[in-house]
């Protein structure tokens, strides 16, 4: 299967491996521009995951610790553990993400039909796609991933 690319935002997504239709593990390649509007904090409800740096800096938060990973680092996301990350920094960062099982390409094609339909995204159309592939918004004050790193 070639790469598939997907820009949701300010956010390219180059999926690289889908594992959704066998329930296995898929992988991704996620750019995050300075600066960039990031997904709320959230939770899997299904799904665990493991992001590992391989250029920039990306603030990452899992539960309460938050961490800024440089290349070589990663973290990983429980199921059901509330997760966010963001780029307050000068320059790009990209990671490679692995999801077991894996949510596919779908979901953050659908995310895209949201948050590229132009002017502010609508809400509750994000809040849906999200539902519909067991993630859950954290409560506001959870996992804030624009909180000072440890």
């Amino acid at each position: 299967m070639s790469a598939i690319e997907i820009n949701a935002g300010q956010l390219g997504i180059r999926y690289l491996i889908d594992g959704s239709q066998t329930t296995s593990l898929g992988m991704f390649e996620l750019t995050v521009p300075p600066a960039s509007n990031v997904p709320p904090p959230h939770s899997h409800s299904n799904n665990e995951e493991i992001v590992y740096v391989l250029e920039g800096t990306l603030r990452y938060t899992v539960g309460s610790d938050t961490r800024d990973l440089s290349p070589g680092e990663s973290m990983q996301t429980p199921k059901g553990t509330v997760h966010a990350f963001s780029n307050p920094f000068d320059s790009v960062a990209r990671a490679l993400i692995t999801l077991s099982p894996d949510i596919g390409a779908q979901y953050f094609k659908d995310v895209a039909a949201v948050v590229n339909a132009g002017g502010p995204p609508d809400k509750s159309a994000l809040v849906a796609v999200m539902s519909r592939y067991g993630l859950v918004p954290a409560a506001p004050g959870l996992a804030q991933a624009d909180q000072k790193a440890v």
